[in-house]
Formats: structure tokens, C-alpha cells, sequence
């Protein structure tokens, strides 16, 4: 069984700074990609960003030279630092993988329980 889980999020003033958590646990064979998605209120889930287990990232336009991705290998853990935060930035931000488990050897998308990022103006 595989999981993630994510932490960070909380309440903060426009232009502040975030930095979101999601660790991997579980039969992990290895790890292909891992990213972020986010749901604002009352609004679809839409993509923020992903990294690549060789490092390789891509940015949602209205999210890039604001907000960071990163991984760490070695803890199967990726962060999300996130700067000059704005309003509309507010929502359930959601932990993604593309994760290979020791028991399942097929690759398979797992999704986190999200934690709650919210802007004020």
C-alpha cells in the first residue's frame, strides 16, 4: 500500500510565502514523477506543477518564477515552496505520483488528501 501525504498549507497575507510537503510511504519500488495540483473554490481541480525523478519540471503559466518544485530522492518526498503568494492562489492544493510499489510492479497514479492553502488580500 502506498501513500502520500501532505503538509503546510495554512493561512497567509498576499505576497507571503508558502512551502507545501508530500512524503511517499509505503512498498515503494520506485518513483517516476511527483507534482501538484490544486482546486480553488468552487472550481476544478487544475495543474500547478511537476518534477521528474531526473529533475525535469513544468509550471502552470499563471504559477511560474512564483513557486518552486523539488525532490528529494532519497525521503520520496517533493516540496513546493511558494512565493509572492496572491488571492487567487487560494485552494485544496493536492499531492500527485506516478509510483511504481513492490507488490503492484505496474506504474499507478496515486493523489494525496490535499491541505488548504489560503490567501488573503
Amino acid at each position: 500500500q502506498v501513500q502520500l501525504v501532505e503538509s503546510g498549507g495554512g493561512l497567509v497575507q498576499a505576497g507571503g510565502s508558502l512551502r507545501l510537503s508530500c512524503a511517499a510511504s509505503g512498498s515503494i519500488f520506485n518513483i517516476n514523477t511527483m507534482g501538484w495540483f490544486r482546486q480553488p473554490p468552487g472550481k476544478q481541480r487544475e495543474f500547478v506543477t511537476t518534477i521528474t525523478s531526473i529533475g525535469r519540471t513544468e509550471y502552470a503559466d499563471s504559477v511560474q518564477g512564483r513557486f518552486t518544485i523539488s525532490m528529494d530522492n532519497a525521503k520520496n518526498t517533493v516540496y513546493l515552496q511558494m512565493d509572492a503568494l496572491k488571492p487567487e492562489d487560494t485552494g485544496v492544493y493536492y499531492c500527485n505520483a506516478d509510483i511504481r510499489s513492490t507488490s503492484r510492479f505496474v506504474w499507478t497514479n496515486y493523489w494525496g488528501q490535499g491541505t488548504q492553502v489560503t490567501v488573503s488580500s
